[in-house]
């Protein structure tokens, strides 16, 4: 057998860390939110492993703000569950454990997902955006829960098919539930 080893001819893009991949995959989750008030995203993460994600959106089967208009009471709207509610909901639906995990969300927790993620056993919370009105972080402290201020990672997705030898780009049939795609940018 002829092994070669095969070295690349550029260094490699710099990898994000496990925070940063963590927290641009809440970014991605959000991007499913049905509020057009508020798009948050909530990835519940232990040993580095997704155990659940969640986005703010209406109950399953229930109009969606994006159509019906959103429900505001109190200056919030109501028709929609938090990420982080959704993400915990998801989880119990598939009976994971949450107790010793992470929770990566875009924006501070508001009091009520807060409380919810102490209850759940989420020991630690990473975030790069803050939350108005909200006591998160007083609970956070008392229930010993780390809390961790991130910046914004970086918005960009850093995949180009072309440069990738191995790889070879799919044939294009469209999807029922999505719309055609956009032809490939020139280079």
């Amino acid at each position: 057998m002829n092994i070669d080893i095969v070295k690349p001819a550029e260094p490699p893009a710099r990898r994000p860390t496990w925070d940063e991949y963590f927290l641009k995959l809440a970014m991605l989750a959000s991007e499913r939110a049905t509020c057009p008030r508020m798009h948050c995203g909530c990835v519940l993460v232990r040993d580095r492993y997704v155990l659940s994600t969640g986005y703010n959106g209406s109950l399953p089967g229930t109009p969606h703000c994006t159509t019906h208009g959103c429900l505001v009471v109190n200056n919030h709207c109501v028709r929609t569950n938090h990420a982080e509610i959704n993400a915990i909901c998801q989880a119990t639906r598939h009976g994971i454990t949450l107790t010793g995990g992470t929770a990566y969300v875009t924006n501070m927790p508001c009091t009520h997902c807060a409380k919810a993620l102490i209850a759940a056993g989420i020991v630690r919370v990473v975030i790069f955006s803050d939350y108005h009105d909200t006591l998160a972080e007083r609970f956070f402290q008392e229930a010993g829960v780390e809390l961790e201020r991130h910046h914004i990672p970086d918005l960009t997705i850093h995949y180009d098919l072309a440069k990738y030898s191995s790889a070879v780009a799919a044939a294009r049939r469209p999807c029922a539930d999505s719309p055609e795609p956009s032809p490939p940018a020139e280079r």
